[in-house]
This record gives structure tokens, C-alpha cells and sequence, in this order.
């Protein structure tokens, strides 16, 4: 793993995936590297997230990321008065092009908003109805079921993952952390990788620690490990947005440097015989509000 950085590309809105998709898979053609795309494919409910504004953590970090500047009312007002557009419906086509551009494709939400703010609260039965249902349409628009997942904001629990493991995906990226591993859940070792992100997002990272638009490039290239493998979200509704100049410029130095930028499920691929056994927790994390799952050190 070597000089690795695996490409995670988060698309949770209707813009991100018709605006942005395209946008970043331009991009990334350019610079001759491939990712993998998480879709959410059901109504996009995202601009429901706006009670959370009386929660001081989640203004604070509207307000330091300009958030409104960087989304924009379309995506920050999306199904608030009325249900928001089936995004799978409207923008299948832009999910297979970047499919037949040599990009893997997973499974993210169903709902992002629900999945972001109910999962891990769900029954048992309640999740399974849920990913059932968002796998099934992203299953339709590919024709081939997805191999992989990635919860909504990482907000993950044992119950999720027992519920996942149900599901055909050969590896998830549900947690942040710092190496693969598969879970122990209730003493039992789960099949399914994890692949957990090891690299702040740019909502995380500006307006904190005197990270800036200006500096936030040279804060992420300082975070590498030359030795172990870097994992990085990207957001289609931020790198394929007004941040695609920045990512541009980014992609160009990590290649300067001598970096690869893979997929997740070739990573996936590399590690999955020799990762260890580790466990999730949620707890705090530093730029996002609410609980994560969060992959603990054993020593």
C-alpha cells in the first residue's frame, strides 16, 4: 500500500448526482485515475437536515464551510415543504456513464436524509426494509447488484452491520479510522470488509485548526502516509462543484508526488487477506455534529 490513496465519492442529492457526477468523472479522466461512487437513488430529502441549525455544532460548521455558497438553495431547501425528486429516476443515466467510465459503483442510501438521521435507530426489520429497497433501484438502474456500501455520515451500530451482512456486498466503508479491518460483532468475526476513511472532508477540515479554501489543499497533502493506505471522501456536491478547481489542483500534486488513487474495492482486494479482526464505536468527531462510528485501537 504504498503511496495509496483509495478515492470514496459520496453522491447524495439530485444536483450532486446530475451536476456533479459528470463534473467529476471529467475530472478524474484527466488525471487518468478511477474512484468509487456511492449513489443515493431515492427521493432527496437532504434540505430536511435543517433543524439540526438548533444544534450549535451543526450551525457552527454551516456557517465556518459557507455553506451556502458551497451547496446552494437547491440543494440546501430540497424536500423541505414537499417530498424531494427520486433521484435514481430522474438521473439513471448519469449513474451508468459513470459506470461505463470505469468507476465502481455502490450503494449509499435510499433516502440520505432518513438513512443519515433514522438507521441506526430502525429495528432490525425496519433497515433491512430500508437498504432493500435503495439496493433494489440501484440494482435496476445497473443492471448487477452493487458489491459494496457506505452508511450515510458513518452513523453505523452492530445491528446495521448484522442487517448488512445479510445483504450480497463483498466490503462496506461505514466508519472513519485508520486501516481495514473485519468487524467483531457479539463475538462473531462479520464476512464483509471494512474499508474506513482515514482523511478529513473539506466540510470537516475549513474554518478549523486555520484551515482555509487557500490552505486546505497543502492541510490534506501534509495528512499522507507514504506506508498505509489513505482513504479520501470526496463529495459530488463539493469537488463536483465549486470545489472542482481545488480537487483539479489536488489530483495533480498527489500524482506529482508519485501517489496512485485507486478504487475502494481495489483496495478492498489487496488487503482482504491479511486485515485484522477490529471493532466500531460511536463517539465524537472532530468537525462533524453527532456521533460517528469510529474504529477503536486494540491494544
Amino acid at each position: 500500500m504504498r503511496k495509496t490513496i483509495a478515492l470514496r465519492i459520496d453522491v447524495d442529492t439530485f444536483r450532486g448526482t446530475g451536476r456533479g457526477v459528470p463534473t467529476l468523472c471529467e475530472l478524474l479522466d484527466r488525471h487518468q485515475v478511477r474512484g468509487t461512487f456511492y449513489f443515493s437513488v431515492g427521493p432527496d430529502n437532504m434540505g430536511r437536515h435543517l433543524w439540526r441549525l438548533l444544534k450549535p455544532a451543526f450551525l457552527w460548521k454551516m456557517l465556518r464551510t459557507n455553506a451556502a455558497g458551497l451547496y446552494g438553495p437547491e440543494i440546501i431547501f430540497m424536500g423541505t415543504a414537499w417530498p424531494g425528486p427520486g433521484i435514481g429516476k430522474h438521473h439513471a443515466a448519469a449513474i451508468r456513464a459513470a459506470v461505463a467510465a470505469g468507476h465502481e459503483a455502490g450503494f449509499h442510501a435510499y433516502d440520505h436524509h432518513k438513512a443519515q438521521a433514522r438507521l441506526t435507530v430502525m429495528s432490525a426489520g425496519a433497515m433491512r426494509d430500508e437498504i432493500g429497497r435503495g439496493l433494489r433501484l440501484l440494482t435496476d438502474i445497473l443492471g448487477s447488484a452493487p458489491r459494496t456500501s457506505a452508511a450515510p455520515g458513518w452513523r453505523t451500530n452492530d445491528q446495521l452491520l448484522q442487517v448488512k451482512a445479510e445483504f450480497p456486498f463483498d466490503y462496506n466503508s461505514d466508519c472513519r479510522g485508520f486501516a481495514p479491518f473485519y468487524p467483531v460483532v457479539a463475538g462473531q468475526r462479520l464476512s464483509q470488509l471494512q474499508i474506513p476513511v482515514t482523511l478529513p472532508t473539506y466540510d470537516e477540515a475549513v474554518g478549523r485548526n486555520n484551515v482555509t479554501d487557500a490552505s486546505y489543499n497543502d492541510y490534506q497533502l501534509s495528512l499522507l502516509k507514504e506506508d498505509e493506505l489513505n482513504v479520501l471522501t470526496i463529495h459530488a456536491e463539493a469537488e463536483g462543484g465549486r470545489c472542482a478547481p481545488q480537487f483539479d489542483a489536488y489530483l495533480a500534486e498527489v500524482k506529482k508526488r508519485g501517489y496512485r488513487v485507486i478504487t475502494l474495492g481495489e483496495a478492498a482486494a489487496e488487503v482482504r487477506e491479511s486485515a485484522p479482526d477490529g471493532v466500531m464505536k460511536l463517539a465524537a468527531f472532530p468537525g462533524r455534529e453527532g456521533g460517528l462510528a469510529v474504529q477503536q485501537r486494540v491494544f
